[in-house]
């Protein structure tokens, strides 16, 4: 029977009956296993129940019971909800899970949450949640800690199935505003935070209850100051509104809904009449409560729906007291109608997902007689201007103005754009496609003003027949946009946005309905708005007020009728408007009720709309098509390939996308979506992170370690004598018999994993020997199979890989021996076909063993070492020779020895020899200054990042005994410090090289410093010729007192030059950062100087402008004799920039088929028809400076990197596939020529596209070859040049060289995202990150183009006079001989971007968000919005468009230079930081690295073109050093 306590909650007791338990886990329940304090008393509700007087137990706000049963919340937030999905621990027992989640001291009952659950009976059936009022219900879910960190910690989460019983549940949350339901069973109370997914349909219709509850809750106590006499009608009207404005609302909530749950509502918050505080008032007392109660009870219940209504049945009042069955009856029929009212609810229910379709025939009399579309121009398919992803983000689509358009159907007949609709629907009847020209978007022209007179004469005649005729493929939806005294309106397909402009004069017609009616719906917001409660006024209202204004420009008609007639046929255009309005009062007004009632009366077409965020392209079927010929920009051409790269390629294609391969029968490969890549330019936001080389310690692959041979002892023997002993005494052997298997040293073995499913572990036997204990043993070094590596499965099956992991195991842990083919590569041209046909009989071979079920034979020619990002050639000389000595092990011993002393005044840190009086750097954070403070801003990241500090080493104070000597070993050092150390000014015009002596001395440890670097004088400098530093020297002349902020000359006989001592020989290979000092640098200005023969002869494809040429070049390393291009105006820029190059501007696929041809080889050359014929059409000229098979050393270039790009999001148009395959052609050139080293260039999603297919396929290339291959990503602003540019680098080397290093990084710059994902959780960097510090500071705008003059927008004279000196140290050398300045041209903006680049404020980090709220008037007299429309409107959607019409940051630096800067570009960040105009092309080009001297050619957008698509020359340089460096290591070696 229920009973009350004194505070009058209403208590239930559940029945004690012990049913059954689930069929897993049918165990005895006894009250030991309850948590110690509750074992003898029992919690109903918020009460313990014990011998003495019950207590209130302090708990979140909760109501008291429901009928028989606490009631407590679920939160569905969207951050719980989301939790990732990892290997859970499994338990049987719920104390168990309950102790393991335990985070500390708790009090008793403890609290967990649910994530996943499921509530089931004790056959495992899932149930409705209330269910568990009248039967046993059990509990199967993960249980969590109390924490708030479920998406990173579920891991610390414990599953149990089928626990429990619940004995009771509760609501709480009502404070808070959101609902949480609450279980508790004898072990503990839950938190219900997400069901599992099978289980929502069940449990959603109970939170959806608990929602209104704590609704109702939260009107019912705002009412008690604010509105005591609350009705009942106001109530429900507050439920509905408040649940229909959440995000989470299911839609279904109605007044018929509310009632059916009085008594539960009522039930649950009479119980929280003891935790209001401050009230005097009970809810029990509320007459809207007990109103809502009394209406459930008179109706009885409800039975069914009739009609889109609510029928209520006679049946009789429910009592409290009410039994099982007739319980179970009311939940059913209350889920029953819950499911009715989903199914049933229209827009009359605030359902977003259902849209009302207009009828064709009702509008047909507001639009004129049908008419054909007929192009009048040759139009262009939409898709060749769009390198679109598989799928995208509808938000994130491209934006363009498309002027002279015209909408039609399949049938080309003109067709209204009412037709369509304004969402993206699941199903639609109607296609609707377009043409017109196309144009960027601006932001400017093309408004359609309100206030206007007609459609004609209300659109602005913006260059009617400016852009490029296209036809677009079907129009998936359009909206309307309207703002101040403009209206927008824009369609959209599957690759691009269109703002709509003037129409062609044959559909103005078919569009004046479209813009009439947009007015009206404005006319009828402004009417509403104008009112003191908008929500009064009815539909009918309205409509009668609309017709008494004659006057306005939306009126229709004066006729009732007639109007709203209008109104409703042509109701999505006006629904669609005020559901963008951000009123809530105007969205969910009487009329928009009212209208949509009448468009439900009329039956119009329902559908339903997508939830899916991505657009899928699709093939673009506009019917425009076969009206004319295809027009392509550019000769559409697949790749010509040599046999081997296209059977590699190939190969893979047919074996891990057959479907795709098959409809390609030509191998024209498919590309799959690019993965989504931060911008290069997106905004950093969060603190920049220190991004290091993550430290990958050897892998502990799953074998048996035991020395307990699991073989009998007489199958383990030697064979043969002793061949030695090993330093510690063991003994080694050559060779020994397991099993009857021979196990010789350098062969290859497989161990058995720990578990069955674990991969058998591959090692190589470096040696064997026998134990102290007499075991007999193996060392090996593990060995991976390809799909284990970077290369997935890309890799050949049957080429495995050596590493630099290496393990000690028992002879009886192996499981077999393996036949392992150890290849060493014969390198060059003429070995290419013999090397070929033995790859094509040893495949066979494989094939035929394959066939027969034979085991496999592997193959290995190269080292893995995935801490290098990269495979080397075997080291034959000192693999498997059974010494006992493992040259794996001796690199991890070295790796280990990080701090060595070497005597009182010497140390060894890091493998560099440290002494008294060398110069040092020293990490800034040991002198980091208080209180600095940095505000950065877009493109300006490097604010805030310091230098290395240069010091000079006075005295060790070593600490004998310390367990980390290299934190407790300390130097004393002088600090020199920099030019930026004084003041920015200092900074912009000293040297970046100079230092300033001080008599400020430090203490700093051992592990704070960072390398060694010289100090000389400034004559002793060397010479450089580009503005980039490789050397650690710097110069100092005067000394600098830090608490005077004053600088003096050094004097002469300073001790400081006392101290200097000579350095060694530069040839010597340098360990750290130890280099040459005065007199010993190299003067590397002087390589026009060096003979050619010194130099490698150097193929460039895709050579561009030449940028990559230029820096290589510059280093001394390459000397480049040809080049390929493409585009004309490209090359004949590298032809004026290196006069002595042969270049060829033509497809490169012609000509790779060309120089195949006349070398014999063209039944090797896989190429189209096409490129044969324009082969066999060069010129004597050409085809006899082709290069040939063996003059070539050294193939570098950059396949065309839209397609890759993230600047260029979109990855399938026809063009876009063809460069994407030029890639093959670029590995083709490189397998036909076997050149000594190449080099391949990319942007940095080149890692990423394909979800890293490309790349791996190209790494699988260069190793099939026989190359050794390294990988990186590299920032080319920590190499000198004042730009965020990150490009990503493959070199390969032949097995006869060195692969060059990485160049070490010279400047700070942020640059956090240069990882590369190898296989598994592994990631890569090929250099450390420079926010920490770096031997220079970061080069600055102002370092770049400070001396440049003033030129005005749209400047166009391409030879000027400087007009004044150069004044930073980048500015010196980036002029070198130039004595005027060629291209200081600027891009003219039209008078509208003009006039606001003018209102955008000269200071760092302004952009569009700081133009004023205003509109200007125009020559033309057109009034217009300052604010760029489409702006504000989509700025939540793409981070506030930070960056748009912005100016660049004097100290800061450029963003990634792209092909044609403008101020709406994807990087708009493009204004200078005085002047009002964009950046001229030197300008740019200097942001590159380009000397002024360098020539562009063509007109300014090719020029932009040019600069945009080049590799900066600086980063270059830094790739050739390294280059020259092995270069020079091998002709110097014997």
């Amino acid at each position: 029977m229920p009973g009350f306590n004194k505070s009058g909650i209403q208590v239930m007791k559940r029945k004690n009956t012990l049913k059954c338990l689930p069929k897993r886990n049918k165990k005895k329940r006894i009250a030991e296993e309850t948590y110690e304090g509750v074992k003898d008393s029992k919690e109903i509700g918020d009460i313990i129940d014990c011998d003495e007087e019950p207590a209130i137990r302090k708990r979140p706000k909760r109501a008291a019971s429901s009928l028989n049963l606490k009631e407590k919340i679920v939160r569905l937030s969207d951050r719980s909800s989301v939790v990732e999905a990892k290997e859970i621990r499994l338990v049987e027992e719920e104390k168990d899970a309950v102790e393991l989640t335990k985070l500390g001291t708790e009090d008793l009952p403890p609290c967990r949450k649910l994530v996943d659950f499921v509530f089931h009976d004790a056959d495992g059936k899932p149930q409705p949640f209330e269910v568990c009022e009248f039967d046993d219900i059990y509990i199967t879910s993960v249980i969590m800690p109390m924490d708030d960190n479920l998406e990173k910690e579920k891991e610390r989460g414990v599953k149990c199935e089928g626990f429990g019983r619940i004995e009771s549940w509760s609501i709480s949350g009502y404070d808070e505003g959101t609902p949480v339901v609450w279980v508790i069973t004898e072990i503990a109370e839950y938190e219900c935070v997400k069901p599992a997914g099978n289980y929502k349909r069940f449990y959603n219709h109970f939170n959806e209850k608990a929602r209104i509850c704590v609704e109702v809750y939260k009107i019912l106590t705002r009412s008690i100051s604010k509105n005591p006499d609350l009705s009942l009608e106001e109530l429900l009207a507050g439920v509905i509104r408040s649940i229909s404005g959440t995000t989470s609302s299911s839609g279904v909530v109605n007044r018929d809904l509310i009632i059916s749950l009085g008594q539960f509502i009522y039930n649950q918050l009479i119980g929280l009449d003891e935790t209001l505080e401050g009230n005097n008032v009970s809810l029990a007392t509320r007459p809207a409560l007990c109103a809502l109660r009394d209406e459930y009870r008179s109706r009885g219940g409800l039975s069914e729906k009739v009609d889109g209504t609510l029928k209520i049945d006679g049946r009789k009042t429910l009592e409290i007291n009410e039994d099982e069955d007739e319980k179970l009856a009311r939940l059913l029929q209350e889920e029953e109608n819950w499911k009715l009212l989903k199914q049933q609810r229209g827009p009359q229910s605030g359902n977003s997902n259902i849209y009302i379709k207009i009828s064709e025939t009702e509008i047909a009399n507001d639009y004129p007689l049908p008419a054909y579309y007929k192009p009048a121009v040759d139009e262009m398919d939409e898709y060749i201007f769009f390198d679109s992803e598989s799928s995208i983000h509808y938000v994130d689509l491209p934006r363009r103005v498309l002027n002279n358009w015209s909408l039609y159907n399949s049938d080309s007949r003109l067709i209204s754009l009412e037709l369509l609709p304004m969402k993206p629907c699941a199903e639609t009847d109607v296609l609707v496609f377009g043409s017109g020209n196309m144009l960027e978007d601006d932001g400017s022209g093309f408004c359609m003003e309100v206030d206007g007179v007609g459609s004609s004469s209300s659109i602005t005649d913006c260059a009617n027949t400016e852009g490029v005729p296209v036809y677009l493929s079907a129009i998936k939806e359009w909206m309307i946009e309207f703002g101040s005294s403009m209206i927008f309106i824009s369609v959209r397909t599957d690759v691009a946005w269109y703002r709509l402009g003037k129409p062609a004069k044959l559909y103005a017609p078919w569009y004046e309905p479209v813009l009439k009616t947009a007015k009206l719906a404005i006319s009828i917001i402004t009417l509403l708005k104008e009112q003191t409660r908008a929500s009064k006024l009815s539909f009918a209202d309205v409509i009668k007020k609309i017709t008494e204004n004659r006057e306005h420009p939306a009126y229709i008609s004066s006729n009732i009728a007639a109007l709203e007639r209008y109104v409703v046929v042509h109701g999505q255009i006006i629904l669609q408007q005020f559901a963008e309005y951000p009123d809530k009062t105007i969205k969910k007004c009487a009329f928009v009720t009212g209208l949509l009632a009448k468009m439900e009366e009329r039956r119009h077409t329902k559908l339903m709309m997508k939830k899916k965020l991505v657009v899928q392209k699709e093939a673009n079927l506009n019917p425009s098509a076969a009206m004319r010929p295809f027009i392509s920009k550019r000769k559409v051409m697949r790749a010509t390939t040599t046999g081997l790269i296209n059977r590699i390629w190939g190969d893979y294609y047919s074996s891990h996308f057959p479907d795709e391969f098959k409809e390609e029968a030509e191998n024209v490969l498919k590309d799959e979506e690019v993965e989504d890549e931060q911008e290069e330019n997106e905004e950093d936001e969060i603190e920049e992170q220190r991004i290091v080389v993550q430290e990958m310690t050897s892998k502990s692959y799953p074998i048996r370690m035991s020395h307990d041979s699991k073989s009998n002892v007489e199958e383990i023997r030697w064979e043969g004598d002793t061949i030695g002993k090993m330093d510690s005494g063991e003994v080694l052997y050559k060779c020994a018999i397991v099993r009857g298997e021979k196990i010789s040293v350098g062969g290859v073995v497989v161990i058995d994993g720990v578990q069955p499913s674990d991969v058998p572990a591959m090692h190589f036997v470096e040696f064997l020997y026998e134990g102290h204990d007499r075991t007999k043993m193996v060392h090996g070094r593990i060995i991976l199979r390809g799909y284990q590596t970077v290369l997935g499965n890309a890799a050949n099956e049957r080429e495995i890989f050596l590493t630099n992991d290496c393990n000690d195991f028992a002879l009886g842990d192996i499981k077999e021996p393996v036949t392992v083919d150890i290849r060493s590569v014969s390198w060059g041209y003429q070995y290419r076909k013999e090397y070929s046909d033995a790859a094509k009989i040893d495949n066979q071979k494989a094939e035929e063993k394959q066939k027969k079920g034979q085991p496999m034979d592997f193959f290995c020619k190269s080292l893995y070492w995935p801490e290098k990002g990269a495979f080397f050639t075997l080291p034959f000389d000192s693999l498997g020779l059974g010494s006992g000595i493992c040259n794996s092990c001796r690199q991890g011993e070295n790796k280990d020895c990080l701090f060595k002393v070497s005597s009182k005044e010497s140390f060894i840190f890091n493998k560099t020899d440290y002494n008294v009086h060398d110069f040092i750097y020293v990490s800034p954070h040991c002198f980091v200054e208080e209180n600095e403070e940095y505000e950065t801003f877009k493109a300006s990241r490097n604010v805030g990042l310091r230098a290395y500090v240069v010091c000079q080493i006075l005295e060790i104070l070593f600490h004998e005994g310390a367990k980390k000597p290299t934190q407790h070993t300390l130097v004393k050092v002088r600090r020199f410090y920099r030019p930026e150390d004084v003041s920015a000014a200092k900074a912009y015009i000293a040297d970046i090289r100079e230092v300033y002596y001080s008599e400020d001395l430090h203490n700093v440890p051992v592990d704070a410093i960072q390398g060694k670097c010289s100090i000389i004088k400034k004559n002793g400098l060397p010479s450089l010729e580009l503005p980039v530093i490789m050397d650690h020297v710097f110069f100092c002349e005067c000394s600098y007192d830090p608490t005077q902020g004053s600088l003096k000359q050094l004097p002469s006989n300073s001790k400081l030059w006392s101290t200097i001592r000579t350095a060694p020989n530069p040839s010597t290979k340098k360990k750290g950062k130890e280099k040459c000092e005065e007199g010993q640098q190299m003067e590397r200005h002087l390589w026009k100087d060096l003979p050619q023969e010194n130099r490698l002869a150097t193929l460039d494809i895709f050579a561009g402008c030449g940028g990559l040429s230029e820096g290589l070049q510059q280093s001394g390393a390459t000397f480049t004799k040809w080049a390929i291009e493409y585009e004309e105006a490209a090359g004949e820029a590298f032809s004026k920039n290196h006069p002595d190059a042969q270049m060829f501007v033509d497809n490169c696929n012609v000509i790779l088929r060309a120089i195949m041809e006349k070398c014999g080889d063209v039944d090797d050359c896989i190429s189209t028809s096409e490129a044969a014929e324009l082969a066999a059409k060069l010129s004597e000229e050409k085809l006899k400076n082709l290069p040939m098979p063996g003059q070539v050393d050294f193939i570098n270039g950059g396949p065309p990197c839209q397609g890759f790009s993230g600047m260029n999001r979109f990855s399938h148009s026809t063009w876009s596939k063809v460069q994407c395959e030029m890639i093959l052609a670029f590995l083709s050139f490189a397998e036909y020529f076997r050149p000594r080293f190449f080099l391949l260039e990319n942007v940095r999603n080149f890692v990423s596209f394909n979800k890293g297919q490309t790349f791996r396929l190209t790494l699988a290339s260069l190793l099939e070859m026989g190359y050794q291959v390294r990988f990186g990503i590299l920032e080319a602003g920590a190499y000198g040049v004042s730009q965020s540019r990150k490009r990503a680098f493959i070199w390969a080397a032949s097995p006869d060289e060195t692969l060059p290093e990485w160049p070490e990084p010279m400047h700070v710059f942020a640059s956090p995202e240069l990882k590369i994902s190898l296989n598994g959780h592994m990631q890569y960097s090929a250099v450390r990150s420079t926010a920490d510090g770096a031997p220079f500071r970061s080069i600055t705008v102002r370092d770049t183009i400070g001396d440049l003059p003033s030129v005005e927008n749209g400047a166009s004279k391409l030879i000027v006079e400087y007009g004044g000196e150069p004044v930073s140290w980048f500015q010196k050398h980036i002029r070198g001989g130039s004595i005027a300045l060629s291209d200081h041209i600027s891009k003219e903006m039209n008078e509208l971007n003009l006039i606001r680049c003018k209102h955008i404020p000269k200071r760092p980090g302004a952009d569009w968000r700081d133009l004023p709220d205003e509109k200007v008037k125009l020559s033309n007299g057109q009034l217009v919005d300052l604010v760029p429309w489409c702006l504000p409107n989509t700025a939540m959607r793409h981070n506030q468009w930070k960056g748009l019409f912005g100016r660049l940051d004097w100290e800061g630096n450029f963003p990634t230079s792209i092909t044609d800067p403008q101020p709406m570009g994807k990087v708009g960040m493009c204004f200078h930081p005085d002047q009002d105009r964009i950046l001229t092309v030197r300008e740019c080009a200097r942001s590159q690295g380009f000397r002024d001297s360098y020539i562009f050619a063509s007109n300014i957008q090719n020029k932009h073109r040019q600069i945009g698509n080049a590799v900066p020359p600086p980063l270059a340089y830094a790739l050739g050093i390294k280059l020259k460096e092995v270069i020079d290591a091998k002709h110097s070696s014997p």
